[in-house]
């Protein structure tokens, strides 16, 4: 501890003290009082002294405020198609879902520079987000320029991460792309975040359905064969191995998918994974509702069977993965949403994407903790930590230390809920989790010592949230291996700038 800090202990009032609550973080659980001073937490332990305001927190758990990591907000598709959340309906559904800082998608379309698509989303989150924010650019263009003056620059400016896709017609990049992105990637510390399933099987399964007249959203499921993920999956570590890249492959969704992570892992390789609660908590088989009541469900990857249910939990469980995001891609079941293209629309046209930011916590915490499927420090883990090491946070957020922001969830785990559509606070009609019987939920949370929610009602106003600048990945303990044909010693002296 620094001596600005146990200067702090010293201190005959404090802004805030939370008490008698039990803290966890990512390797250890304790009975302590926090002590609060201009946003940062500055004092960890008992009989602390006094404190402006005192949050008694007996019974409950006092954990690190959730990073929501994964999540598309106000953000156009690639077809022009808005999601249904703004910066200000967004952040306070994931405040109340026990978050305290999210970082969404600034996505860049074909011919967008990369500083309009900043100044974009920086003019659409920072007058409007309750809690801290940072972004992810999507790469669709990845022009010279935008590859050695404009990605460099964002990584100066702390948009450290970015995320690029296999698939999808007017974003998809090919691998030649893929291997550019991933060496400006390497050069300047940051990392890539891949949507990986193979375009060509998606396409020739969707037009074979529904060529043969299987064009409802139920056969969505089926167009996207579990071998267009791993596949992807494989042949994305390859290149990102090939050139000792550190990547992150998201939503996952299949039991193989995660085996070529956990191998790749092992082998040395730098890539980490991430999963999601539709993969752990919705089944294929819901998605044969009525009319077109299944387009509700259709994301992608697509939901899965019941058997993949229990993979995913057991990867999550085994630390295949390391990240558990939402994927919070909010369109209404209406002709602005999910149905813009027709209310008979065939699925290839139907809007891909599920409401899921405020429920991401209570769910783990829920059907993990409280059920004894993982234990409280993992899901600290998946909550913030793992988030805040691999995207740049570390330093500021992802655990109750001294020094660090007072972003706090106290969680009940006595308070029981069912979960219905009015009382999420996304801008959406409906949840895919409708019904669903919760035990515990984050009743107060706190965002640099200031409460954000308590008592079910939002504390704070609009654009209360900072810009949080992320500092370049560290891969340390990650040994990685660059292809031998890459090593100058080796290669005829050839510099490949890596």
């Amino acid at each position: 501890m620094g001596a600005r800090y146990a200067a702090y202990r010293k201190m005959s009032k404090y802004d805030l003290k939370i008490t008698g609550g039990m803290v966890a973080n990512l390797s250890e659980t304790f009975e302590a009082d926090i002590a609060v001073c201009d946003g940062r937490i500055v004092a960890i332990g008992k009989d602390l002294g006094d404190a402006g305001r005192v949050i008694d927190a007996s019974g409950k758990y006092v954990l690190p405020g959730g990073i929501e990591a994964h999540c598309h907000i106000e953000q156009e598709s690639s077809s022009g198609l808005m999601t249904s959340d703004d910066y200000y309906s967004g952040s306070v559904s994931a405040a109340f879902g026990g978050n305290t800082c999210i970082v969404p998608f600034a996505a860049q379309h074909r011919g967008q520079t990369l500083k309009s698509v900043l100044e974009l989303y920086h003019g659409r989150a920072g007058p409007k987000s309750v809690i801290d924010y940072s972004f992810h650019l999507i790469l669709s263009d990845p022009t010279d320029d935008v590859l050695h003056r404009e990605l460099p620059l964002a990584i100066e400016q702390g948009i450290t991460s970015f995320k690029v896709y296999m698939t999808y017609d007017r974003l998809i990049v090919d691998d030649t792309q893929m291997l550019d992105i991933l060496a400006v990637a390497k050069k300047h510390g940051a990392l890539t975040m891949i949507h990986a399933e193979n375009n060509a099987m998606i396409k020739w399964m969707s037009d074979k359905l529904v060529d043969s007249g299987h064009g409802a959203p139920k056969y969505h499921a089926l167009s996207h064969p579990r071998t267009a993920e791993s596949e992807a999956i494989n042949r994305a570590i390859a290149l990102a191995g090939f050139i000792d890249a550190p990547i992150l492959i998201v939503h996952v969704s299949t039991e193989a998918g995660a085996r070529i992570i956990a191998q790749a892992r092992y082998d040395g390789r730098k890539v980490f994974g991430e999963t999601c609660p539709q993969y752990m908590f919705l089944n294929a088989e819901q998605m044969d509702l009525p009319g077109m009541h299944g387009a509700k469900l259709c994301c992608s990857p697509p939901l899965r069977d019941r058997a993949s249910q229990e993979e995913i939990w057991r990867c999550l469980q085994n630390g295949t993965f390391q990240v558990y995001s939402s994927d919070h891609a909010p369109y209404k079941f209406d002709e602005t949403g999910k149905l813009h293209a027709g209310p008979d629309a065939e699925f290839p046209k139907i809007a891909n994407g599920l409401p899921g930011i405020e429920m991401r916590l209570p769910l783990l915490f829920s059907e993990g903790f409280m059920k004894g499927r993982i234990t409280l420090n993992h899901f600290v883990a998946l909550a913030a930590t793992n988030v805040s090491k691999i995207y740049g946070l570390e330093h500021c957020k992802g655990s109750i230390t001294e020094g660090k922001d007072a972003d706090i969830a106290i969680w009940d785990p006595e308070e029981i809920r069912t979960v219905t559509a009015g009382d999420i606070h996304d801008n959406m009609e409906y949840t895919p989790y409708e019904g669903m019987h919760i035990t515990g939920w984050p009743v107060t949370v706190i965002q640099r010592g200031n409460v954000v929610v308590e008592s079910n009602e939002l504390m704070v106003d609009r654009g209360a949230g900072e810009f949080v600048r992320r500092r370049t990945i560290d891969c340390t303990g990650m040994p990685g291996r660059l292809a031998p044909e890459l090593d100058p010693a080796k290669n005829f002296g050839v510099d490949f700038n890596l």
